[in-house]
């Protein structure tokens, strides 16, 4: 039973990835915030403009307005999606390294058996 002896000094530390993922999903978050207090501006600009405005001018810009509520929308559930996926993929890797370290606890009670 060579297969894991080779290995038998080498730990594996997924810290570092672990910790990157983490910052990566902070700054998803973050991401997603920022959209959300620039949508706010751009509904008090519409509404501005839209009331110093004749009715073909309000028409337009309703128009517009509906498309960006698309676009927005896109946004958002995209971003839910990228969130989703993000948090499980981490899941997924925390479950490999828990195996991982559970593979070592088995390698080294064969290993004693051994001696």
């Amino acid at each position: 039973m060579g297969l894991f002896k080779s290995r038998k000094n080498e730990v594996l530390d997924l810290t570092e990835r672990y910790n990157r993922q983490k910052e990566r999903l902070a700054e998803l978050q973050a991401n997603l915030k920022e959209p959300a207090t620039t949508q706010a501006s751009d509904f008090s600009f519409f509404g501005m403009a839209s009331a110093n405005s004749d009715t073909s001018k309000q028409q337009t810009e309703s128009d517009e307005y509906s498309e960006g509520d698309d676009t927005q929308d896109r946004k958002k559930k995209l971003a839910k999606r990228l969130i989703d996926i993000t948090t499980k993929l981490e899941e997924l890797s925390n479950q490999i390294y828990h195996l991982q370290q559970r593979m070592e606890v088995v390698e080294k009670k064969m290993n004693l058996g051994n001696y």
